[in-house]
């Protein structure tokens, strides 16, 4: 039932109502009287009404009762709703409580390895309660293995230091089979959980290794103190020590002994506990390295980086002090024992190496920004390592010696030096090299960059051994320089101990400098051939652009190529590269260089270097094959290549200006020009044109012979001279033509070829008329032949045309003009230039 319709009920009756709705039916029904008439049962129909109204009366005071019933009811309703209200509230509560609860059960109820970082249920507190339980037990086992370990340790260096000799270390055995037992077992732990590594063990091995140091410490002290009552480590004079004192200082120094003993017995199966020296002379050098500290590693004013020598000195003191102690006391001890096969002093400068050592290690990384000293530091260091070799300092008799036995068919290792600590370093090594190298560059263009470089030296330069070079060869400032620097190269990477190390300051430093000289040397050949050419321009930095003053200056650019300037020129090349290679002569067959070669040959890592060097001759790839030539045979060939080059253009450049000079004197007539009636006892005059080509001659072979040696010199006078006496007879006789030479003009042409020959002999300063006229001899022949008269004459026509043998021709030929140098052929040819030969 609608809310609307219950509360239409409970509305109170409404009386006006009800008596309009009863009007309104009568009204409906009783329209009329006349309607009222025709109903006979009216009085019923109102007693009907009447009853009905008494019926609504009940029912209305029914309603009351029912009104004062739902009233009831509703309050009743209402105290009951409000009743269930609260309880359904209630309820609610609950039922959220519920909800929480139920959620924090259903999270108590999920692993702490599931999602979200779940808390762990009960369950799994107590298995993480029972796995920390056991854990637990384990670091208590743990701790219990470090507690025993550590006890041991105590009483191995307590055992040492109160046993005087020294008769047990079983404290220690114990605490190493203890260490042992521990690894064995933890192997088997490593290897079922095989992704699990145990710590404990490096860390008793830590412990084990600690203890064995502080042993060794205990009795170094204990040795150390006994020294110090005789002033160690000043140099000991141990006759003077009290008997006392040396029983302690004895007793001392062979307990370390009987330590090392026992040592080498427990450790010897563990490779990395062999020790490198030993244990008694180590601690004596203890003292030493602390000296060696406050005045070389502080702030004191021995301490400074551009005085290596201070340090490597003071070691080499020191070494040398303690040598008379070394080799009368300590090794008197060590004879007593099982070490007698050890020097003692050269175990005593092994164990001070590592003093400078660590000094190098810690200072070369800030030299390396000043070149000058890093050098200066490296050649101590080599200084230092000679120094101790001829002492007689080797690895031999050592402990580190009979440590690294060889294996069958190799050598013994033998000491690489000190140098090696910065030499084996790449980079270090590769920045001093380049350091050197630009030096060495820097110095080298200073030397071709002088105002004196080319010119040549009055002085015959000696080699190094007091020997000239090359008989007696006069050479540039320059050459003689650059001979110089590379011999300085030489001596500054000659002491490196490696041959690989050789070889790379070789290639990088030594090469570039006579492969630079060798092109500066080449561009001036190049220029002056430029200069002589149709293009007249200077090449800078050539030869040719110095003047023989050393100004550097010319307003005539042939000048700088003709006459004794341009063959200067020339010469100055020529004898600067003839020297440098007389001195790589000389060097390739200097030991030092004879054994470097030899290691290339049979190095492949040194072949495969040298072959990349284009300087150097490609070594031999089989060790069987002979070594051939020497380290510079390249460079020789090249520099000798040269030096032909150069003499080939001083036999050009006289020829060419001669000849030249003589064009003019063969185009105005030649002999014609001479005084025609001339008397055989009075000189032929000669023609004006002459007189140019053989001043130009006698002043550049002048200048051949006070400048080469007499063989160069004499080889040069050859060529040229005949290859003009083959110009002059080919345009003054053989090109004339059949009878165009008059018996005049014959004269003359004899005339001329003596002057010709007479003014070599001049000008070489030679009285030996044989040797001169040698290249000569052809052209002489032929113009005394054109010479000839009367009887003379005719015997030699008839004897060449006739038919006389060749031998008696020859002998003819050498009666009438002294030679018989040409071939019969070429001799008929000249006698048929003479206007009188009619055959």
């Amino acid at each position: 039932m609608a809310s609307a319709v219950i509360q239409a009920f409970l509305q109170p009756p409404n009386v006006d109502g009800a008596g309009r709705l009863t009007l309104d039916t009568l009204n409906v029904k009783y329209r009329s009287l006349h309607d009222v008439e025709q109903q006979p049962d009216l009085e019923g129909t109102v007693d009907q009404a009447r009853q009905q109204s008494e019926e609504l009366k009940a029912k209305v005071l029914q309603l009351s009762q029912s009104q004062a019933e739902v009233d009831a009811l509703i309050r009743k309703s209402r105290a009951d709703a409000h009743e269930a209200l609260q309880t359904a509230q209630e309820l609610s509560l609950l039922r959220h409580s519920l909800a929480d609860e139920l959620s924090h059960l259903s999270q108590q109820l999920v692993s702490s390895m599931g999602e979200g970082g779940s808390a762990p249920t009960l369950l799994e507190d107590l298995e993480t309660l029972h796995r920390n339980l056991k854990e637990l037990e384990s670091v208590k086992g743990y701790v219990q293995v470090v507690e025993h370990a550590l006890n041991l340790s105590e009483l191995a260096v307590e055992q040492v230091r109160s046993s005087r000799p020294l008769s047990s270390v079983s404290q220690y055995e114990a605490l190493q089979e203890f260490v042992h037992l521990v690894r064995a077992k933890c192997t088997r732990v490593e290897e079922v959980a095989s992704h699990q590594k145990l710590h404990i063990l490096d860390f008793l091995e830590s412990v084990r290794q600690r203890t064995w140091s502080d042993m060794k410490s205990a009795l170094s002290s204990m040795l150390i103190a006994a020294t110090e009552k005789f002033n160690w480590p000043t140099p000991v004079e141990y006759a003077s020590v009290s008997s006392e004192d040396r029983r302690t200082f004895e007793n001392a120094f062979l307990n370390l002994l009987k330590l090392q003993t026992i040592g080498n017995k427990l450790h010897a199966m563990q490779e990395n506990e062999s020790e490198s020296n030993m244990f008694p002379i180590q601690a004596l050098v203890r003292p030493i390295a602390l000296r060696f500290k406050y005045h070389f590693d502080g702030t004191r004013q021995t301490n400074r980086l551009d005085k290596p020598e201070w340090y490597f000195t003071h070691i080499l003191n020191v070494s040398h002090e303690h040598r008379p102690f070394m080799e009368r006391v300590v090794q008197g001890l060590l004879a007593r024992t099982e070490y007698k096969h050890i020097d003692a002093w050269r175990e005593f400068t092994l164990c001070l190496l590592p003093l400078p050592s660590r000094k190098l290690k810690k200072t070369i990384p800030t030299l390396l920004s000043h070149p000058p000293i890093l050098a200066h530091t490296i050649y101590q260091a080599l200084a230092f390592d000679s120094a101790l070799k001829e002492e007689g300092f080797d690895i031999a008799g050592t402990i580190t010696d009979t440590a690294s036995e060889p294996a069958k068919h190799e050598q013994k290792p033998k000491w690489e030096g000190l140098s090696e600590v910065i030499l084996g370093h790449k980079e270090w090594f590769e920045a001093w090299m380049e350091a050197e190298r630009k030096f060495a560059m820097d110095q080298y263009m200073e030397i071709i960059s002088a105002a004196d470089a080319w010119q040549i030296a009055d002085d015959i330069p000696n080699d190094s051994d007091g020997t000239t070079l090359d008989h007696e060869l006069r050479t540039t400032n320059s050459a003689r320089r650059v001979k110089a620097l590379i011999e300085q190269v030489t001596d500054r990477y000659s002491p490196l101990p490696q041959f690989g190390q050789r070889t790379k300051f070789l290639i990088a430093v030594q090469l570039p400098l006579l492969e630079s000289y060798h092109s500066r040397i080449s561009s001036s050949l190049d220029a002056f051939e430029t200069l002589s050419s149709t293009f007249m321009r200077a090449v800078p930095g050539a030869l040719g652009t110095v003047t023989g003053d050393g100004s550097g200056r010319s307003n005539d650019p042939k000048r700088l190529t003709s006459g004794v300037e341009g063959i200067q020129r020339l010469c100055k090349a020529f004898i600067s590269a003839r020297y440098i290679a007389a001195a790589m002569e000389n060097w390739g067959e200097d030991l030092f260089f004879l054994e470097l070669w030899a290691e290339i040959n049979h190095k492949a890592s040194l072949r495969s270097r040298a072959q990349a060097a284009q300087s150097l001759p490609d070594p031999k790839s089989h060790e069987n094959e002979a070594i051939e030539g020497t380290i510079f045979e390249e460079l020789i060939t090249q520099y000798s290549d040269l030096a032909a080059r150069a003499e080939e253009m001083v036999v050009q450049s006289i020829c060419s200006e001669v000849e030249t000079s003589l064009r003019q004197h063969f185009i105005s007539g030649g002999p014609t020009q001479a005084t025609p009636h001339v008397n055989p006892e009075d000189d032929i005059a000669l023609p004006q044109t002459l007189l140019g080509p053989i001043a130009s001659l006698s002043s550049q072979l002048s200048f051949l012979y006070s400048t080469l040696p007499d063989t160069t010199a004499t080889s040069l006078y050859r060529k040229v001279a005949s290859r003009l006496a083959s110009h002059i007879m080919q345009r003054e006789i053989l090109y004339r033509g059949r009878g165009r030479i008059s018996p005049q003009e014959g004269r003359n042409i004899t005339a001329e070829s003596e002057l010709w020959a007479e003014t070599c002999r001049i000008a070489m300063g030679r009285g030996e008329r044989t040797r001169t006229e040698a290249p000569w001899r052809q052209l002489l022949q032929a113009s005394r032949l054109l010479g000839l008269d009367g009887v003379m004459w005719q015997k030699a026509v008839d004897t060449t045309l006739g038919v006389s043998s060749d031998h008696d021709w020859e002998e003819v030929m050498l009666e009438l003009v002294g030679y018989s140098e040409l071939p019969r052929e070429e001799v008929s040819q000249i006698l048929r230039t003479r206007t009188d030969c009619e055959r």
